[in-house]
C-alpha cells in the first residue's frame, strides 16, 4: 500500500440483516448483486467477520465505541459519556455526516447522531411513528403470522401508503439523500459519511420486478412479509416458506442496485482514489435453517412477545465485510473481526491516535498485506447481563409450561462452534469443519473441546472487564 500525504474520505455503509451467503462473493451464484460483487474486486473480503454484540443496536454500540457491549449493557442508548467515532473524527477535521433510515439510531433519545456535524433521517421504516393515516390499512396475509402485526405491521403500512415509485423506496430515498451530499461536499478536505440501511430487513415488499426474479410464478399465497420470529412450521407452508425467502431476496438485489448509484456517484466525482469505503451487515436472518425463520425466537401471546433460547448459528452470526482502500491490493483475509474492530480501522485511516479505552483492532495490517498476531476465536452474543428468567411458553399441542429463556454467546473458532449461555443450560459444539450448517451436537463426544473453548471465553469476559455478578453464572459449563 502506497502510504497516504493526507488522510482519506470514509464512507461506511451498513445493510441490516443482509446473509453473507447472499451475496455472489461470498460463493452464492443464484442471487443477483453485481454491484457488490463488482465492488469486491476492489477489496479486501474478510471470510471471517462476525457479529460481535447482538442485534442491531449492541452492534452498532460496538462500531461506536471501540469496545465490547454486550458484557456490559443491553440495547439501549449510546450513552453521553462515551468518547465515540464520529466525535473523534469531527475533532480532526473530518466533515461528519450521517445519513440513515436504521430508525433505532435516532428516535427515543438513542443519540447516535452525536458527534456528527449534520444528519439525515429518512422516516418511516418498520414501526417508526411517522403517519397516523390511513386509518384503514389492508395486512397482506393472516395478521396471526406476523409479528406484532397491530401495531409494528400497521405503522408500516401507513408509513408506506402513497409509496409509487422504486425512488420511494427506503434504500433508494437514504441512497439518493447520500448521493446529493457527496454532490455538494465532493471538495471538502475529508469526510466521513456514515450510511445506514435498513433494508433487507423486514418487511419484505420490494417493487414486484426484484421478487419475481426469485418467486415462483405459481405462487399465488399470502405474502408474509413480516413473519413471526418462530418455528415456521407452526404457522407457514414450504411455500409461504420459499416466498418469504424471495421476497428477502428481491430486496438484498434492490440494495445491491442502489449500491451501485452510490459507487458511480463516487466515481464520477472523482473520489475513489482519495475515499476509503466499507460496506457490511450486523447480522443475517435464518429462513428454515434449524427449524426458525426469523432472527430469534418470541412468542407471540396476548399481544406480548416471550423470547425463547436463541442460538446465535453461522447464518445469523457471519457477515459480509469489504474493505475497499485506494492503492491497496485486493484479497481475501481470514482474520477473526467484526464491528469492535472498525473504530479503530477508520481511526488508522484517518490518521487519528487510537484511544486506549479501544478494545477493537485495526484491521489495516491485513488491508496493507501484513500478518500480525491475532485473535483466534471470536464471540457474537445476546447481552449477558440478565440471569434467565422464568416465562410462560406454550406446546404445539396447546399445553402450556414455564422454561428458562437464557441469552446464549456464540463463540467461534477455526474448527469449531461452541453456544453456550449458563451453567445450568446445556451447552451446543459443532465441529464447524466437517458440520458447516451446525446439525450435528457433538458436545458429548468432545467434552474437553467444549471446557477448553469455554476457558477462551472466560478469558475473554475478565478481560473486557465483565462484572463478577455477570462472570459467575458463567463459570462452569454443562455437557452432558
Amino acid at each position: 500500500m502506497k502510504r497516504n500525504h493526507r488522510p482519506l474520505n470514509i464512507v461506511v455503509v451498513i445493510s441490516d440483516t443482509l446473509r453473507r451467503d447472499h451475496l455472489g462473493c461470498y460463493g452464492n451464484p443464484k442471487i443477483r448483486t453485481p454491484n457488490l460483487d463488482k465492488f469486491a474486486q476492489m477489496c479486501v473480503v474478510f471470510d471471517r467477520a462476525y457479529c460481535g454484540s447482538f442485534p442491531t443496536i449492541p452492534a452498532r454500540t460496538d462500531l461506536f465505541t471501540g469496545k465490547w457491549t454486550f458484557p456490559h449493557r443491553d440495547w439501549s442508548p449510546l450513552p453521553r459519556d462515551e468518547v465515540i467515532l464520529p466525535q473523534l473524527l469531527s475533532q480532526a477535521g473530518y466533515t461528519t455526516m450521517m445519513i440513515v433510515d436504521t430508525p433505532h439510531l435516532v428516535r427515543d433519545g438513542y443519540y447516535f447522531d452525536r458527534g456528527f456535524h449534520g444528519f439525515i433521517w429518512v422516516r418511516g421504516q418498520e414501526n417508526e411513528r411517522y403517519k397516523t393515516d390511513p386509518v384503514d390499512v389492508k395486512f397482506p396475509c393472516d395478521p396471526k403470522k406476523c409479528r406484532n402485526p397491530h401495531t409494528s405491521l400497521v405503522q408500516y403500512l401507513r408509513n408506506i401508503a402513497d409509496r409509487r415509485y422504486e425512488e420511494d423506496y427506503f434504500a433508494a430515498r437514504t441512497i439518493t439523500e447520500a448521493v446529493r451530499w457527496l454532490e455538494r461536499n465532493y471538495k471538502r478536505e475529508r469526510f466521513f459519511l456514515y450510511l445506514d440501511l435498513f433494508d433487507p430487513h423486514e418487511p419484505w415488499d420490494p417493487p414486484s420486478y426484484y421478487a419475481e426474479i426469485y418467486a415462483d410464478p405459481n405462487y399465488h399465497g399470502e405474502e408474509v412479509i413480516y413473519p413471526r420470529y418462530w418455528y415456521w412450521r407452526e404457522f407457514l407452508s414450504e411455500a409461504e416458506l420459499r416466498h418469504c425467502h424471495a421476497l428477502y431476496c428481491g430486496e438484498v438485489t434492490m440494495v445491491d442496485y442502489w449500491f451501485g448509484r452510490l459507487m458511480a456517484r463516487l466515481e464520477s466525482l472523482n473520489l475513489l482514489d482519495k475515499t476509503a469505503i466499507i460496506f457490511t451487515s450486523d447480522h443475517g436472518f435464518y429462513f428454515g435453517e434449524h427449524g426458525i425463520i426469523g432472527k430469534a425466537l418470541f412468542e407471540e401471546r396476548e399481544g406480548r412477545s416471550f423470547m425463547h433460547r436463541s442460538p446465535i448459528y453461522d447464518e445469523v452470526a457471519r457477515i459480509p465485510l469489504l474493505i475497499y482502500v485506494p492503492d491497496t491490493e485486493p484479497r481475501r483475509c481470514d482474520a477473526f473481526t467484526g464491528f469492535v474492530d472498525l473504530m479503530p480501522t477508520i481511526l488508522e485511516l484517518a490518521g487519528v491516535e487510537v484511544p486506549d479505552f479501544v478494545q477493537g483492532k485495526s484491521l489495516m495490517p491485513f488491508i496493507r498485506g501484513e500478518r500480525p498476531q491475532w485473535r483466534d476465536f471470536f464471540v457474537t452474543s445476546w447481552a449477558i447481563i440478565h440471569e434467565p428468567k422464568e416465562t410462560v411458553t406454550r406446546a404445539v399441542d396447546g399445553t402450556e409450561r414455564l422454561v428458562l429463556s437464557p441469552r446464549p454467546s456464540t463463540i467461534h473458532t477455526d474448527e469449531w462452534t461452541l453456544i453456550y449461555s449458563v451453567a445450568d443450560d446445556e451447552a451446543e459444539l459443532y465441529h464447524t469443519a466437517s458440520d458447516p450448517k451446525q446439525e450435528r451436537n457433538v458436545i458429548k463426544q468432545y467434552p474437553q473441546v467444549a471446557q477448553a473453548i469455554h476457558a477462551k471465553f472466560l478469558r475473554f469476559l475478565e478481560e473486557c472487564g465483565t462484572k463478577e455478578e455477570f462472570l459467575k453464572p458463567r463459570r462452569a459449563i454443562r455437557v452432558t
